[in-house]
């Protein structure tokens, strides 16, 4: 269990010039992350085994990717709940966790070969969580909302490549500038918020967003300006 991950620092730099030239180009992000991460994801799923509740996520094999994927189940849910938030979410953004995944595998090949069952249990649910948590956060898709997600995510389950993206989005936007304040702000709120990784989440789509977000501590989302890239899709209706 637990196979030693190398930092790969002349691949993330090289990725990293790909999502420059192209900052919607998922696949290269999860490049970079990968090239980074190391064994920085090692302590949390310790501690998602040792979580009751974690440990019943690993034990039951529990993926959200079903749940996020079955649009009419999602569309079904009350308005005004996490579930059709999401699904509608996905709509107006023209995405899909199926995109997400795509993104992953296109990225990484077949490096879940190998990985124990609670590992990849784990990296499923971290990789899907990833939507979730911007539409529970309140961050869009543009260039300052994934920023800010990103460092909301590090705050929850630190993450060395995760970081490194977020500090070039911080960098980007400058210390103190209006999207510099938003995506520390980020960090803040994950750091605040209860440890999202091991929540009941097919249960929580079923609830009002609202209470939801007053339950895990996240708060009520923030008011910012967008900022799309030039490549980015188009918004849905």
């Amino acid at each position: 269990m637990f196979r030693r991950n190398w930092i790969r620092p002349l691949v993330a730099l090289r990725e990293m010039r790909t999502l420059r030239e192209d900052p919607d180009d998922t696949a290269a992000a999860i490049r970079v992350v990968a090239a980074l991460t190391g064994n920085s994801d090692r302590r949390s799923l310790k501690r998602l085994q040792r979580s009751e509740k974690g440990a019943r996520i690993l034990r039951e094999r529990l993926d959200l990717h079903d749940v996020l994927t079955d649009h009419d189940r999602l569309k079904g849910m009350s308005p005004g709940s996490l579930g059709r938030t999401i699904v509608d979410w996905f709509e107006r953004e023209n995405i899909s966790t199926e995109g997400l995944v795509q993104a992953s595998e296109s990225a990484m090949g077949n490096a879940s070969q190998g990985l124990s069952g609670d590992e990849q249990v784990y990296y499923s649910r971290a990789l899907n969580l990833h939507d979730v948590f911007h539409v529970v956060a309140g961050y869009d898709r543009d260039l300052r909302g994934e920023s800010a997600v990103l460092a909301f995510t590090i705050a929850q389950d630190y993450n060395h490549g995760l970081a490194f993206l977020a500090l070039e989005g911080l960098r980007q936007e400058g210390w103190n500038s209006p999207g510099g304040k938003l995506i520390r702000d980020g960090y803040r709120r994950g750091r605040r918020a209860k440890w999202l990784l091991e929540q009941d989440w097919e249960k929580l789509f079923e609830r009002p967003i609202d209470e939801v977000r007053d339950e895990l501590g996240v708060g009520a989302p923030p008011v910012y300006e967008q900022l799309r890239s030039s490549r980015a899709p188009a918004l849905g209706a």
